[in-house]
């Protein structure tokens, strides 16, 4: 069967969210793979938002390993504490970068990227994952988009085994 988002495009963001993400709710809750369900969240986040980068990085060990994504060719494995996603990981929290040029250590995977949002999914209070969400728009990110992906990260940790 195929799924569809139902996603009205001249709703505010945070109106975006709340229609989306029972319908992320919705499109994984009966699917037991987790990178089934991976691939679909950064698809939907995507074709919601038009993000330029969406993705997930699986902890391995002490490296982020790149995971289901959509957008361009990606970084394929990130240092414990390296550029924003593995900061994430060692500060186990969420961080904004409202410029990627100004985030020290940054890592460039795509000269296109401006601004970043990144959200660890814990489990145990251990980042298990990290969602990466990227914009080639300077300052694209706000407490909505933390809001919003800090609730579909939540969704996500039931299928980590």
């Amino acid at each position: 069967m195929a799924e569809e988002l139902d996603i009205v495009s001249d709703l505010s963001k945070k109106e975006k969210y709340q229609q989306l993400i029972p319908q992320i709710k919705g499109l994984i809750e009966n699917e037991p793979s987790l990178i089934a369900n991976l691939a679909n969240v950064a698809a939907a986040l995507r074709q919601a938002f038009g993000f330029f980068w969406v993705g997930f990085y699986l902890v391995d060990g002490d490296e982020l390993v790149l995971g289901p994504f959509q957008g361009e060719v990606a970084c394929t494995r990130i240092a414990f504490g390296k550029g924003v996603c593995g900061t994430a990981w060692k500060e186990n929290r969420s961080i904004i970068v409202p410029n990627v040029d100004e985030f020290p250590g940054h890592i460039a995977c795509s000269s296109d990227s401006k601004s970043e949002i990144v959200i660890p999914i814990i489990l145990h209070k251990k980042p298990i994952a990290i969602l990466d969400v990227d914009s080639h728009v300077l300052n694209d990110f706000d407490e909505e988009d933390r809001n919003g992906l800090e609730a579909i990260a939540t969704f996500l940790i039931p299928y980590f085994k």
